[in-house]
């Protein structure tokens, strides 16, 4: 699975490179990528998109990661940070940043990002443990849709009277992938980082957790403890991402999946396998974007609500919604 994912991930890294308005042969590729003195129109395009390449395999990962570490601590099989509601806290949250202080810089987007999807996790979760069954994962989701809808509303009533709030939103709502360069790319890094390393941590024990709290427990796991340290891993990951990236969905809970149909129940494989597969799907739309909405482009947030929509619908008519 590891060298399949590997020979995959390389496939759609080259794609990425050649494939978009203009297709690039071998000889400018090569020249792009090797060749720094080499100054045909080509070899500049392979050049422009080095950066964008490698944000969608980070912004996928962390995606990934973060799906896999929301359904491990809800222990519900359709959590994904779109479905739970986090992706549009986050949003909120920036746009009250574009309203109100005028941010414009990369650290800022994932401060404020960071900060709505961690109050949003906690609400939704909090909405969804009320009761004597708890946060069953049901009730999740149904909370995390109400709270989804009613943050949509609130960011809709910032926005209307503001028109340059507006102009700049639209775009960043839709995902993409496309505006990526260095500078941001590299505020992005440490996140991608401490979240990916959490979570490798807290595996083992989120297997304990999978058991139920009482045995996990009973082998010496801090369930809180657990569930705040993965939940924090997840939110930074998935924040940030969509801070850059806009909220893009569906990742996490496609990349999971597919791994756990391959690998079973096990974190320690299932988070680090999670992490190649979501930047493969992330990396793969948004190439299919670019070869679908040619000569323009579609934005790779659009083909991955295309392929996870179906999917959820599957998921939630053909299997049974249980506990993990």
């Amino acid at each position: 699975m590891l060298i399949l994912s590997l020979i995959l991930l390389f496939i759609c890294v080259i794609a990425s490179f050649v494939f978009g308005s203009r297709v690039v042969g071998k000889s400018d590729l090569l020249a792009g990528l090797f060749f720094s003195e080499v100054e045909s129109y080509g070899a500049s395009v392979v050049r422009e998109r080095i950066p964008r390449t490698v944000f969608s395999l980070f912004c996928g990962a962390a995606l990934g990661v973060s799906g896999a570490l929301m359904q491990a601590v809800t222990r519900n099989p359709i959590a994904d940070p779109s479905i739970l509601g986090v992706n549009t806290g986050a949003a909120l949250f920036v746009v009250c940043g574009l309203a109100f202080l005028q941010i414009s810089t990369a650290a800022q987007y994932i401060g404020l990002a960071i900060a709505g999807a961690m109050i949003t996790a906690v609400f939704v979760y909090g909405i969804g443990s009320m009761g004597r069954a708890g946060a069953t994962p049901l009730k999740l989701v149904l909370a995390g849709a109400a709270t989804s809808a009613a943050l949509s509303s609130l960011i809709g009533a910032i926005m209307l009277p503001r028109s340059y709030v507006m102009d700049q939103f639209r775009f960043w709502q839709v995902g993409s992938v496309g505006s990526a360069n260095w500078s941001a790319i590299t505020t992005f890094l440490p996140f991608l980082i401490i979240g990916i390393i959490l979570a490798i941590i807290a595996a083992p024990a989120l297997n304990a957790l999978a058991l139920g709290d009482e045995v996990a427990t009973g082998q010496g796991v801090r369930t809180g403890v657990l569930r705040l340290v993965a939940a924090f891993a997840g939110v930074i990951l998935c924040g940030a991402a969509t801070a850059l990236a806009g909220p893009i969905g569906f990742i996490g809970l496609l990349s999971t999946h597919l791994v756990r149909l391959v690998l079973g129940t096990d974190l320690r494989f299932i988070i680090p396998m999670s992490a190649l597969t979501g930047a493969a799907i992330l990396t793969i739309s948004d190439v299919s974007g670019r070869l679908l909405g040619s000569p323009g482009e579609l934005e790779a947030g659009v083909v991955t609500a295309f392929i996870g929509a179906p999917l959820l619908i599957f998921l939630a008519t053909r299997m049974k919604v249980r506990s993990l």
